[in-house]
């Protein structure tokens, strides 16, 4: 009940081993995309790599060169549908949400607050941890496509402005 055999144990560390330089390798050659900031596309990979990682060292019916495989297939995906949309907007539209603008000039936008499921204490604590004491103290606040809060002190309208993507 405590301890199985000591095959299995042997067995679990150097597939544990194994699969730990070969998931670090992997990672390496595919890019710093990988790892970057979540989106929910790249929260599912996360979630599959990890179930998988968790499966291979666990489960004594996966062989090691199965659960590499499936590391290789799903992190090549990754890169191939990253390709894709840094290439496509339709298919980065398709595979990324839109930036949403929460609030703009002081003024909370609630039919966005209410299709993003927040709350306004979910805004107030992102002004409060990015140093500001009112909604009036900013032009605008952005839900990001990896479910993050930017808030933006003022516009400067010069043409590049960071809000040129945000949904209204």
């Amino acid at each position: 009940m405590f301890f199985g055999l000591a095959t299995d144990i042997l067995r679990i560390a150097i597939t544990a081993v194994a699969l730990y330089f070969l998931l670090i390798l992997i990672l390496r050659l595919s890019g710093k995309r990988t790892l970057s900031s979540m989106n929910a596309f790249d929260f599912i990979v996360t979630v599959a790599i990890g179930t998988t990682l968790a499966s291979t060292i666990l489960d004594r019916t996966i062989k090691l060169s199965d659960g590499l495989t499936a590391f290789i297939m799903l992190i090549g995906l990754q890169l191939l549908i990253s390709w894709f949309s840094s290439r496509s907007k339709k298919f980065s539209r398709v595979m990324k949400s839109e930036p949403r603008l929460l609030s703009y000039k002081g003024t909370l936008l609630y039919d966005a607050l209410r299709q993003e499921r927040l709350v306004e204490s979910e805004i107030f604590q992102s002004l409060r941890s990015s140093g500001y004491s009112s909604l009036n103290d900013v032009e605008a606040i952005v839900l990001e496509t990896n479910g993050d809060i930017s808030i933006i002190s003022k516009l400067k309208d010069n043409g590049k402005t960071a809000m040129k993507d945000v949904k209204r």
